[in-house]
C-alpha cells in the first residue's frame, strides 16, 4: 500500500534506498568527525553560555570566524534535505517538512554534544547545538520546497488505472443455513461426585 501523497512505483523506492544510503553514509562521517578522540596539549573549557563561542570566534577575524561557524553551520546541514528525501512524501505541508526536519536535526545535535562529553579532547559547545540546527533549517528551506515542486511537475507522471473488468450478475450468492446451539445444560459434562 502506497503512502498518500508519495512518488510512485519504483521511482520512489529508488530515491527513498539512495536517499538512506546517502543518510547513513553522512551519519557515519558525523559520528567520525564529532566522537574521535583528538591528542591535543590542552582543551577549551565547554562553552554552556549561548552566543559565547559565536563572539569569541568573531573576535578571530572574518576568514576564522567564517571557517568556524561556517563549518558548525554546515556539518548537518545535508540532514535538511536527506530525512525528506528518505521519507519521500511529495505533498505535505511545508512547515510540517520543516519543523519534522529541523526537530530531528536539533534531537542529533543534542545527543552528539552529550556523547562528546566522555570523549578525549572534544568540548562541549552549546553554540553548536544551535548552529547546526540553523544548519538543517537553511538547507531544509533553500532546497526542499523547489526540489519538491519540481519533482511533482516533472518527475511524477500521473499513471492511470487499467479499467477493471465487470463480471457478469450471477444472481444472489447461496446462504447456508445456521446451525443451532445446544441448550446449556447439555453442554456441560456429568459431574463427579
Amino acid at each position: 500500500m502506497q503512502r498518500q501523497g508519495s512518488v510512485g512505483g519504483s521511482a520512489a523506492f529508488r530515491i527513498r534506498v539512495t536517499g538512506g544510503v546517502l543518510l547513513v553514509a553522512h551519519l557515519a562521517f558525523v559520528a567520525w568527525f564529532t566522537l574521535r578522540p583528538l591528542d591535543v596539549p590542552w582543551v577549551m573549557p565547554a562553552n554552556l553560555r549561548p552566543f559565547d563561542g559565536v563572539r569569541a570566534d568573531l573576535t578571530l577575524g572574518w576568514p576564522a570566524a567564517a571557517r568556524s561557524i561556517g563549518g558548525k553551520l554546515a556539518l548537518l546541514a545535508p540532514l535538511g534535505v536527506l530525512l525528506p528525501l528518505v521519507s519521500g512524501r511529495l505533498t505535505v505541508s511545508p512547515l510540517a517538512s520543516l519543523l519534522r526536519t529541523v526537530t530531528a536535526g536539533a534531537l542529533l545535535s543534542t545527543v552528539i554534544e552529550l556523547l562528546q562529553t566522555g570523549v578525549p579532547g572534544q568540548v562541549v559547545d552549546v553554540d553548536s547545538l544551535f548552529l547546526n540546527t540553523a544548519g538543517v533549517a537553511l538547507a531544509h528551506l533553500a532546497l526542499v520546497p523547489a526540489g519538491r515542486s519540481w519533482l511533482r511537475r516533472h518527475a511524477v507522471r500521473p499513471v492511470r488505472a487499467a479499467p477493471v473488468p465487470q463480471e457478469p450478475a450471477q444472481g444472489r450468492t447461496p446462504t447456508i443455513p445456521r446451525v443451532g446451539i445446544a441448550p446449556w445444560s447439555d453442554a456441560l459434562p456429568p459431574s463427579s461426585p
